[in-house]
C-alpha cells in the first residue's frame, strides 16, 4: 500500500488547528461536526474524535468561521492553543465538574422515579399492592403523583435531553438526545392526555407510562455516568505521562539557589537535582555523578549513569547522586512535551476503519426515527387491542434502544487506551493510521547500523599468542593506535582506556602505506597491521588460522600485532550487535513475520550478521535511494511492510514503507519521516509495536461488532417482531437499560487494552 497522499487527502504540511467541542454524546455528532467544519472555506481535512472531544483541523480557515460552524451545528466549541502548556488539571478539574453533575442529577433523578415505578410496575407485579392502588390510594390519584414526580423528572435532570436533542430535531439533524426527547416526551404526553383527557383515546387505550419516561431518563443518565468515569480513565496514560513533569524547579540565580514554578525556567539556567528528584527539564550534565531512571520516557528499566557532560530528559527519576543540569529545553520544547502531543495526535486521529463507521452513523438517527414510526404504524393497522397504547410502548422502545452512543465510542476509546499504552512501553505512534497498518505488515525490514547494531565500532576479539598478557599486549597496540584517526584505532583505544589500563605516549610512530602502523612503546618495537604485514616482517600468522577463518565467518576483518619481533596476538573490532537483538528477530518470527536487512555495508558482513541472527533476506551495499527501491521489491515480493532506521540516510525508506518505525536514539530527521517512534533505541519496540497493533485492532472490531450487531438484532426486538410467535415485548425500560449497557461494555472492553503484555517484557 502506498502511503503518499493522493488526491483528497490530508497533506502534513497544512497548518494544523485544534479544537476543544462539547456537547457531542454520539457518533452521529461527530459526523455532523465534521461536515460542518468540511464545509468552511479553507479547510483540507477535519477529523473529529468523541472521546477526546476534540477536532483536528487542517487548512487555512479562519478560526473564528470554525467556531462559527460548530455553533450552528449545535455544539460548543473553543480554540485549544498547541503551544501552550498543557493545563492537564484544568482539564482534570472541568469533566470532574462534569462527572459530579451527572451524579448529581442522576441520583434526584432516581429518587423521583423511583417511587413511580414502584406505584405502576408494583400494582401491575403485586396483587397486594395492585389492591392497595385500586381501592386505598385511588387510580387516579395514583397517576396524578407519578404525572408530578415523572414531570419533575423530565423538566429537571432530563431538562439536558430536551435542550440539546429539540434544536437538533429542528435542524433536521437529530442526534441520541432526540431519540430520548422523543421517546420520553411520547411516553409522557400518552400518559397526560389518559391522566386528564382519557376520552380523547380510544375505549380501552387510556393506560398511562410515566414509569418509562422517568425510568429511561434515569438509566440513560447511568449510562452517561458510567461512560465519564471510563473515559476518565482511557486518558490516564497522558494523565501520568503529564504528572511526570515537576510543578516547580531548584535554580542558581544571582549566585543564590531559590525554587520557582516550572514555567519559569528558562534555557541556559543551571538547576540543580536532588537524590530521588524528578528532572524538571531537559538539560546537560555540568556538575555530579549519578543514575537516572528512564523507563518512563524510554520503557527501559534500567537506570542510565549520568556524568558531566551527558543529556538528561525532563521526567525521568534522578537516583542516588547530587547533579546540577544546565537546562537545553523548556516548556512544550522538551521531550516530554513532545511525547504527550504526539500521543495526544495519535490518540485524536482516524482510523481507515473509522471511516466506514461514520458513513453508517450519519443515517443512522434518521433511519432509526423512521424505524420508529413505521413500528407505531404497523401496531396500529395490525396490533391487537388496545393497539395505540402497545404501538406507542414499541416505538419508544425502538427509539431509546438504538442510541448510537457505542458506535462512536468503539474505535476512539480503544485508540485512546492503545495509543496510551504504548507511550508507556517506549512505542510512540505518530500517525494514527500506522496503528491499524502495522498489524497487517507480513516483512519487517531493518537497517544494520544503529539499529541490529550499536552503530560504533568496538574491539569485539583479541586472541593472545602464548607468553603474552592482554593488558599488556592491548596496552601498547592502544598506545601505536592513539596516533591514528581511524575507527578501528580509536575503538581499540576506547577499549584499553574502559579497562582502566593507561595510555603511554608512543615514540617514532610511522604509518606504512597499506601494510599498517608501528612504534616504539616503553622500548618495546610494536607494528599492527594486516596479515600481509606480518608476512613482510617474516612472521607466520598460521598459529592464528582457525581464528582468523572464524572472524571472516563472522564478516570481521582481522588484525595482527606483533611485539619485539614476535606475533603477540589476532584482533577484530566490528561494529556489535545489540544485546538484545536476536531476541526481538525471535520475537518478530514468532509473530509470524519475515525480516530483511538492508544496508550500505559490504555483503560478506551483512550475510555473516543475517546468518547469526536468523534474518531471511539480505540486501547489501544499497546506496540511501537504492534503499527505496530495495523497499519497493520487498512490498512487490512480501506484501505489507515496516522498515526499521535511525539515521538520516534511512529518511526516504521510512517514508517508502507502508509503515516507517525510528529508532528513538536515531536523528530528528529519520523520527519525522517515521510514523512509529521507539523511544528506547532497542529493537525489542518492535515486535511490542506489532503486537500492541494487532491487539487494539482486535479490540476496536470486538467493539464495533458488540455495537452493531446488538443495535441491528435489538431494533426488529423492540419493534415487537418476536409477539406474533412468542408474545415477548420489549419494555421501552428495558430497552433503555440496553442501550446504556451497549456503551459501558464497550468502553469496559477498551479499557482491557491497559493490561495488554508485550511479547518482549523489559
Amino acid at each position: 500500500m502506498d502511503r503518499h497522499p493522493g488526491p483528497g487527502a490530508r497533506d502534513p504540511r497544512a497548518p494544523t488547528l485544534e479544537l476543544a467541542i462539547d456537547g457531542m454524546t454520539c457518533a452521529s455528532c461527530v459526523a455532523r461536526v465534521e461536515r460542518a467544519l468540511q464545509a468552511v472555506p479553507g479547510v483540507s481535512a477535519a477529523a473529529v474524535n468523541l472521546a477526546t472531544e476534540r477536532a483536528t483541523v487542517r487548512g487555512a480557515a479562519d478560526a473564528a468561521l470554525l467556531l462559527a460552524a460548530v455553533d450552528r451545528a449545535g455544539y460548543d466549541a473553543r480554540v485549544l492553543d498547541a503551544a501552550a502548556p498543557r493545563d492537564d488539571d484544568a482539564d482534570s478539574a472541568r469533566h470532574e465538574a462534569a462527572r459530579a453533575a451527572l451524579r448529581r442529577d442522576l441520583l434526584l433523578a432516581a429518587a423521583l422515579a423511583l417511587p413511580v415505578f414502584v406505584l405502576e410496575m408494583g400494582a401491575h407485579l403485586v396483587p397486594a399492592m395492585h389492591h392497595w392502588v385500586e381501592h386505598g390510594l385511588g387510580l387516579q390519584r395514583s397517576w396524578l403523583i407519578q404525572f408530578a414526580l415523572a414531570t419533575a423528572v423530565l423538566l429537571g435532570p432530563g431538562r439536558r435531553f430536551y435542550a440539546a436533542g429539540i434544536p437538533a430535531l429542528l435542524r433536521l439533524a437529530p442526534d441520541m438526545n432526540s431519540l430520548v426527547a422523543v421517546g420520553t416526551f411520547a411516553a409522557w404526553g400518552y400518559s397526560v392526555v389518559a391522566t386528564f383527557a382519557p376520552r380523547l383515546l380510544p375505549a380501552g387505550t387510556a393506560n398511562v407510562y410515566y414509569e418509562a419516561a422517568a425510568v429511561i431518563v434515569v438509566l440513560v443518565l447511568l449510562g452517561r455516568w458510567l461512560e465519564a468515569r471510563a473515559k476518565g480513565r482511557t486518558s490516564e496514560a497522558i494523565q501520568r505521562l503529564v504528572g511526570l513533569q515537576p510543578k516547580t524547579a531548584r535554580v542558581s540565580r544571582d549566585g543564590r539557589s531559590v525554587e520557582i514554578p516550572i514555567g519559569e525556567v528558562v534555557p541556559g539556567d543551571l538547576v540543580e537535582l536532588r537524590p530521588g528528584e524528578r528532572v524538571p527539564v531537559d538539560g546537560e550534565v555540568v556538575e555530579g555523578r549519578s543514575f537516572v531512571d528512564e523507563s518512563m520516557v524510554t520503557g527501559e528499566p534500567v537506570p542510565v549513569e549520568k556524568t558531566e557532560g551527558a543529556s538528561v530528559v525532563g521526567g525521568t527519576v534522578n537516583q542516588q547522586g547530587a547533579l546540577v543540569l544546565r537546562a537545553t529545553a523548556v516548556g512544550a520544547d522538551t521531550v516530554l512535551a513532545q511525547i504527550i502531543r504526539l500521543v495526544e495526535q495519535a490518540q485524536g486521529s482516524k482510523l481507515p476503519i473509522q471511516a466506514l463507521v461514520d458513513r453508517v452513523t450519519l443515517w443512522f438517527v434518521p433511519a432509526v426515527m423512521l424505524a420508529a414510526l413505521l413500528t407505531f404504524v404497523a401496531w396500529m393497522l395490525f396490533g391487537p387491542a388496545p393497539a395505540l397504547g402497545l404501538a406507542l410502548v414499541n416505538a419508544v422502545a425502538v427509539l431509546i434502544i438504538a442510541c448510537p452512543c457505542a458506535m462512536g465510542l468503539a474505535t476512539p476509546t480503544s485508540i485512546m487506551v492503545g495509543t496510551g499504552r504504548g507511550a508507556e512501553l517506549g512505542v510512540l505512534f505518530r500517525k494514527g493510521e500506522a496503528l491499524q497498518l502495522l498489524k497487517d505488515a507480513a516483512v519487517v525490514a531493518v537497517d544494520k547500523t544503529g539499529t541490529l547494531t550499536e552503530g560504533r565500532p568496538a574491539l569485539t576479539d583479541l586472541a593472545l599468542a602464548e607468553g603474552f598478557a592482554r593488558d599488556e599486549v592491548l596496552r601498547l597496540v592502544a598506545a601505536v593506535e592513539a596516533r591514528s584517526e581511524h575507527p578501528i584505532a580509536r575503538a581499540i583505544v576506547a577499549a584499553a582506556e574502559d579497562a582502566g589500563i593507561a595510555v603511554p605516549e608512543p615514540d617514532g610512530f610511522q604509518s606504512v602505506t597499506g601494510m599498517g602502523v608501528q612504534a616504539v612503546v616503553d622500548g618495546h618495537r610494536v607494528e599492527v597491521g594486516a596479515d600481509r604485514y606480518m608476512r613482510a616482517l617474516g612472521l607466520d600468522v598460521a598459529g592464528f588460522a582457525d581464528v582468523a577463518a572464524r572472524l571472516g565467518g563472522e564478516g570481521k576483518s582481522p588484525l595482527y600485532a606483533a611485539v619485539d619481533g614476535h606475533l603477540a596476538a589476532i584482533i577484530a573490532v566490528a561494529d556489535p550487535v545489540k544485546p538484545d537483538t536476536p531476541a526481538a528477530i525471535a520475537a518478530l518470527h514468532a509473530l509470524g513475520l519475515k525480516v530483511a536487512m538492508v544496508t550500505g555495508d559490504n555483503a560478506r558482513t551483512a550475510q555473516a550478521i543475517a546468518d547469526r541472527l536468523g534474518i531471511d533476506e539480505v540486501v547489501a551495499e544499497v546506496l540511501p535511494e537504492g534503499k527505496v527501491d530495495a523497499m519497493r521489491r520487498l512490498k512487490a515480493a512480501h506484501g505489507r511492510l515496516a522498515f526499521v532506521g535511525d539515521g538520516i540516510n534511512d529518511a526516504p525508506a521510512l517514508a517508502e514503507a507502508d509503515v516507517g518505525l525510528a529508532i528513538g536514539t536515531g536523528t530528528d530527521v529519520a523520527m519525522e519521516a517515521a510514523d512509529v517512534v521507539l523511544m528506547s533505541g532497542s529493537l525489542q519496540g518492535v515486535p511490542n509495536a506489532i503486537a500492541l497493533s494487532k491487539a487494539t485492532i482486535g479490540n476496536i472490531r470486538q467493539n464495533l461488532f458488540w455495537a452493531f450487531a446488538y443495535n441491528t438484532a435489538l431494533v426488529p426486538v423492540a419493534a415487537g417482531v418476536l409477539y406474533p410467535a412468542y408474545g415477548l415485548l420489549l419494555s421501552p425500560i428495558l430497552a433503555a437499560g440496553a442501550m446504556s449497557l451497549s456503551s459501558v461494555f464497550v468502553l469496559g472492553n477498551a479499557l482491557r487494552l491497559r493490561g495488554f503484555r508485550p511479547p518482549m517484557a523489559a
